[in-house]
């Protein structure tokens, strides 16, 4: 089964996380891995990682994210993290590294659930080609699942997905100026 989570709205890595715990939680061994994000401060990474879910990033990490993990500071959302990893001298070789990592993994004959967190990105700007992907998908065996995440998935995976989610917010502490909490956001 291939799953998507895309949209504009607050959810997507969050849904695939927990169908990661509700898979694990019955022994499955799951794989995450996270396309341009690399801020080790992230949660996740680490109640994850005690459950043994391993979440592998291909991404450049916030600068910050030493002081930001210990509390000393805050994610202010300046974006850097971001637009680092949109530079394609930094991008290209990372989804590379990520694409040739995955291969290897999926010959894994334990490995039930792929999840490919903010894969859209590395799709729609251009560091990773939709074919190839969809190559790599089509290698599997059939008891593999893949949820795929990301704003503005490429339509054009539809007619091979089997369950497509898009995440709209309604309403957002964002919108009212509140800034991201530790623990929730990040």
């Amino acid at each position: 089964m291939i799953r998507v989570y895309t949209g504009k709205g607050k959810g997507k890595t969050t849904s695939a996380l927990g169908e990661a715990l509700l898979a694990r939680g019955r022994g499955v061994e799951v794989l995450i891995i996270q396309f341009l994000k690399g801020s080790t401060y992230m949660g996740e990474l680490y109640g994850l990682g005690r459950l043994g879910i391993p979440i592998i990033q291909f991404g450049i990490g916030c600068r910050w994210s030493a002081m930001i993990r210990t509390g000393l500071r805050h994610c202010t959302g300046c974006g850097e993290c971001f637009r680092q990893n949109r530079d394609p001298n930094i991008a290209l070789p990372l989804v590379a590294q990520g694409v040739e990592f995955l291969k290897e993994q999926i010959r894994n004959p334990h490995l039930s659930l792929v999840i490919l967190d903010e894969v859209s990105h590395a799709l729609n700007k251009g560091f990773l080609e939709l074919e190839v992907l969809i190559e790599i998908m089509g290698q599997r065996p059939d008891d593999l699942d893949w949820i795929l995440t990301g704003r503005d998935m490429p339509t054009d995976l539809t007619n091979i997905v089997d369950e497509w989610w898009e995440l709209q917010p309604e309403k957002h502490p964002f919108q009212a100026g509140i800034r991201s909490r530790r623990g929730i956001e990040y």
